[in-house]
């Protein structure tokens, strides 16, 4: 039986394709301080893989757990409606793999205070 975890980095998507380095560069970060785990960038718009083929893609890579993190700042619309109603998809066409959705990277106290950290780097110069 696979025990393989999985993650999808789910951002909005836009038309330009320099928009996605900051999330392909942390799919880098992760995907090296984790060398098991299966990562995978999904987009809302614009950009492929979406959130039901990247997760399509998991289950067939044979991931039992896999964790939707949101890489929103807010829990605007996308998050509250389109993200909720995505994942109970994903739950409904993969039933042998156990779905998590994590909030909003930016509801992450973490993720807060280190950005209030890099505004306050900046101020002092650095």
């Amino acid at each position: 039986m696979s025990t393989a975890q999985g993650v999808i980095l789910l951002a909005h998507g836009a038309r330009d394709p320099l928009w996605a380095a900051p999330f392909e560069t942390i799919a880098r970060h992760l995907q090296a301080g984790q060398p098991g785990l299966e990562v995978r960038l999904a987009y809302l718009g614009f950009m492929a893989p979406d959130l039901p083929e990247a997760g399509a893609q998991l289950a067939r890579a044979g991931c039992v757990q896999v964790t939707v993190a949101p890489l929103f700042l807010g829990a605007g619309g996308h998050v509250r409606q389109d993200v909720p109603r995505l994942f109970q998809q994903l739950e409904q066409q993969h039933p042998g793999v156990r779905w998590a959705l994590q909030p909003a990277i930016g509801e992450i106290d973490a993720v807060t205070r280190a950005m209030a950290e890099a505004v306050a780097q900046a101020l002092r110069g650095g």
